[in-house]
């Protein structure tokens, strides 16, 4: 999720350079947030399915 997060954040203009106090900021960090939820759940639910979900096998942690 880091990943495509960093990913999106990068293809926005201006986003990188945004301070926190801008709108470019806040909305292009939301905006990546959400392409990295639609995008990693179906992977996650997968992965779970399967028995190997980080909440099913925390002993490997």
């Amino acid at each position: 999720m880091e990943t495509i997060d960093n990913a999106v954040m990068l293809l926005v203009p201006g986003a990188m350079d945004a301070g926190p106090l801008t709108v470019v900021f806040w909305a292009s960090l939301a905006f990546a947030l959400a392409v990295a939820f639609v995008l990693t759940v179906p992977i996650n639910r997968w992965l779970i399915f399967r028995g190997r979900g980080h909440a099913v096998v925390p002993h490997h942690h």
